[in-house]
């Protein structure tokens, strides 16, 4: 037995998010996590038992992801933002309110935005780096950009 994916999906979204969020404490990446279970059921290829082994597997998933996520090297030597933005020195101001804007997104864009800016990559380079097809990549410099430049229009509107 194999439900259609979107059949689980809107089930069980919430539920998933919830376990995330409550291992990770941070919305974005319980949003990983969810992403990552479905993404995980969706190419699984064995048949479940039934609707309980279902939600079971997925919770198990989900569980076993937000762990991983909490293992990883970066996120146990995260240092504040404040303490990091005080070690670059920024040419101009624009540039330093720049920096904070692209660190104020969402992880999954905030990456791509740095590896493409700052590190130079290709979308191609990107999109094996972050284990993603290069369509993705680029509609997250997409929403990316606009994100940010909402961001720093409300800011340069302000200052006005």
């Amino acid at each position: 037995m194999k439900l259609d994916t979107e059949k689980v999906i809107e089930k069980y979204k919430d539920r998933i998010f919830a376990i995330g969020l409550s291992i990770l404490k941070d919305p974005d990446d319980a949003e990983d996590v969810v992403q990552e279970t479905f993404l995980k059921y969706h190419t699984y290829k064995k048949d479940f038992e039934s609707k309980e082994h279902i939600q079971s597997w997925l919770y198990k998933v989900a569980i076993n992801k937000a762990k991983d996520i909490q293992r990883k090297f970066w996120r146990r030597k995260q240092v504040s933002i404040e303490d990091y933005m005080a070690t670059i020195p920024f040419d101009t101001p624009q540039d330093e309110e720049l920096f904070q804007a692209v660190m104020a997104l969402p992880s999954k864009y905030s990456i791509v935005i740095h590896l493409y800016y700052y590190e130079d990559y290709s979308i191609k380079e990107i999109a094996q780096q972050l284990k993603l097809n290069e369509g993705n990549v680029k509609v997250r410099l997409s929403r990316a950009r606009q994100l940010l430049k909402e961001q720093l229009k409300e800011n340069w509107n302000d200052e006005e």
